[in-house]
């Protein structure tokens, strides 16, 4: 069997496509072919697994009326001509595309070439590629449950549920050990990030948490971002061994598990993870992302009973303090709030793509 997966620009698009193709490879022995882009992370990310990969050159569409969206156009039509080449010599016996627009036009060749195709979601509000490709795909794979309000009913039938893939070592990793490896003592343990670069918002209410004694109860791990890390470590005046201050959390999978609340941003992956590890979080959208999915992914968690959610422009120290009472403060609230993200959560997500795709194969 051959797979060829497509998704890229952003490590969101790609680690899903990196944990579908270690399934495939694994528990189904497939050939794996990837097509990205050389200006995205992928171009980094996929040969680092291991894996081949081909380019080919395509833009995002500009969001807003301009010439150079014809040149992005016709930049696509070229695109879809050289995926086409791409399959023709290769011969998969399925696509699959993880969103970005560089799986947009692979997509298209292979359905042109009466190549199976599936398209995976992350997160509940669907991308502009989701969209486009969505009525010529063979299979829509769909995170939350909500998704399909997004999409036509026509669609639905195409629609499975099958979450986003969960890291393995995330899944693995036991609470006890994991508090034992960090040092921590009986206090709670609150973990907070803003992603890999940080969120300023976010960091001035933290630093604002802690300077005031609010975070006084608990011990508390900040990953500040790597261009904020300084600033931060400035800021915070208390010199108490209780806070401890990263500019990136390398070893997630220790901290997750080790956590009793998680306050964060609500990417998909995000969001996803901490569904599957039934985490209490407290949830703050970035609102500079299209289409405010991140307000979406979160308020599906907080209907679920499983977060809290903060809009950032309502953020600040005594929203979180409150935010950190209401569950840390009630062991009954916390433990409800853990059994229904973990309700929702889907731990599976690689096997049920994996499933998907080889369903379509004939």
């Amino acid at each position: 069997m051959k797979v060829l997966l497509s998704g890229g620009g952003t490590a969101g698009h790609i680690n899903p496509a990196l944990a579908a193709a270690g399934h495939l490879s694994r528990e189904h022995g497939a050939e794996i072919l990837f097509v990205g882009t050389k200006k995205g992370l992928e171009s980094k990310l996929i040969p680092d697994a291991g894996y081949d990969i081909r380019y080919i050159e395509v833009s995002g569409l500009i969001r807003r009326l301009t010439l150079k969206n014809l040149l992005v156009i016709k930049q696509f039509v070229t695109a879809v001509l050289h995926a086409k080449k791409i399959i023709k010599a290769w011969q998969p016996d399925v696509v699959i595309g993880t969103g970005g627009y560089v799986c947009a036009p692979v997509l298209f060749a292979a359905h042109a070439l009466h190549v199976p195709t599936v398209i995976h979601e992350q997160n509940v509000i669907p991308g502009v590629t989701v969209k486009m490709a969505a009525s010529i795909v063979d299979a829509i794979c769909i995170s939350f449950p909500e998704t399909t309000k997004y999409l036509k009913p026509a669609l639905h039938d195409k629609c499975v549920l099958t979450g986003n893939p969960i890291r393995e070592e995330l899944l693995l990793a036991q609470k006890e050990a994991a508090r034992a490896s960090l040092g921590l003592d009986a206090r709670p343990f609150v973990v907070a990030f803003g992603g890999s670069l940080g969120a300023q918002a976010l960091n001035n209410a933290i630093v604002d948490l802690v300077n005031t004694g609010a975070a006084d109860d608990y011990q508390l791990l900040f990953g500040t971002g790597q261009r904020y890390f300084e600033t931060v470590s400035e800021q915070i005046r208390k010199n108490d061994t209780a806070i401890r201050l990263l500019p990136y959390i390398k070893q997630m999978d220790v901290v997750m598990a080790a956590a009793d609340v998680v306050i964060g941003r609500s990417g998909a992956l995000t969001v996803s993870e901490l569904c599957a590890l039934g985490k209490p979080a407290i949830l703050i959208p970035s609102p500079n992302v299209a289409h405010d999915h991140q307000t979406y992914n979160a308020k599906s968690m907080e209907d679920a009973g499983a977060a809290l959610l903060i809009r950032e422009c309502d953020l600040n120290a005594q929203r979180l303090k409150q935010a950190l009472s209401t569950i840390l403060g009630s062991p009954e609230t916390a433990t409800q709030m853990s059994e229904k993200a973990k309700a929702i959560g889907i731990t599976d997500g690689a096997g049920r793509i994996s499933q998907v795709a080889v369903s379509l194969i004939k």
